[in-house]
């Protein structure tokens, strides 16, 4: 196999590996949105374990990449990377959701490896714009990476954040968008049309991509080629499927902030042990 090929293999278990905790925290504790989490998944995954610098053993060192999980209700994606890079113990997964846990319903600096508090929508682009733009005044070599969700991108302080980003020419700055085409009234198409979002995002003086977001191959790609681009922020719109993985969340609006019973979640544990990487 390939150096490439040994890497995207390595990545796919990472990402089968997140899918499971999203499964085992949401369900357990009967909370949590797994649909909007699933979808991250190999975003999350490309960002932890092939792209940023960071040190589990030093979470707050001040040159490390920083990681912006806008669309906060998707924190189970997250704290499965946490888990599986090493910054919290598997054990967390239990307390997923209790006040006397480390893994809250949203991002929360309490946990190890959170780099910003979010979960009202909109305002997560903000923060990333001002670590990057902190950054650039230290003359540090940190990155900021962000996710935001398409429905987050009705609010109008996402554009505004777009605004100032390129502005200020923020080139250590780049965000996905989690294109899942649903929110939680309904579709994006038919809650407040995006589209032409591609065309939107360069017109505000973005760099941009559209991939694949559950196509290592493509995302990893994309991040090798936003590292030449200077002088603006970066924005890969990745097309991705809610719930994706498990076969009777995928495309479902029933699991946005509702969990699996534990029937449906012990099916799609087995589900994904079963599947072909």
């Amino acid at each position: 196999m390939s150096e490439s090929g040994t890497k995207v293999l390595k990545l796919k278990q990472r990402a089968r590996a997140i899918r499971k905790y999203i499964i085992t925290m949401t369900t357990e504790s009967g909370s949590g949105h797994p649909g909007p989490a699933l979808s991250l998944v190999e975003i999350i995954a490309a960002l932890y374990f092939a792209e940023m610098r960071y040190d589990p053993a030093q979470p707050d060192k001040i040159d490390r990449d920083r990681f912006v999980l806008s669309k906060g209700h998707g924190v189970p994606a997250l704290y499965g990377a946490l888990i599986a890079a090493g910054f919290v113990s598997p054990q967390e997964m239990k307390r997923f959701r209790h006040a006397d846990g480390l893994l809250a319903g949203h991002p929360c600096l309490k946990t190890p490896g959170v780099d910003a508090c979010s979960g009202s929508l909109g305002t997560g682009l903000s923060i990333a714009c001002g670590m990057a733009k902190g950054a650039k005044m230290r003359g540090s070599s940190a990155r900021v990476f962000a996710v935001v969700g398409d429905g987050e991108s009705d609010e109008g302080q996402i554009w505004e954040a777009a605004l100032f980003a390129a502005h200020q020419r923020l080139d250590n700055l780049l965000v996905f968008t989690d294109r899942n085409k649903l929110q939680y009234s309904g579709s994006t198409s038919d809650v407040l049309r995006l589209e032409p979002l591609a065309d939107k995002w360069r017109a505000f003086g973005w760099a941009v991509w559209e991939i694949d977001g559950h196509d290592f191959a493509d995302i990893l790609g994309s991040l090798q080629e936003a590292r030449e681009v200077y002088g603006k922020p970066k924005m890969i719109i990745a097309h991705t499927v809610k719930g994706k993985g498990i076969s009777f969340m995928e495309g479902s609006q029933k699991y946005h902030g509702k969990p699996a019973s534990p029937e449906e979640g012990q099916r799609a544990l087995l589900e994904l042990e079963e599947k072909p990487l």
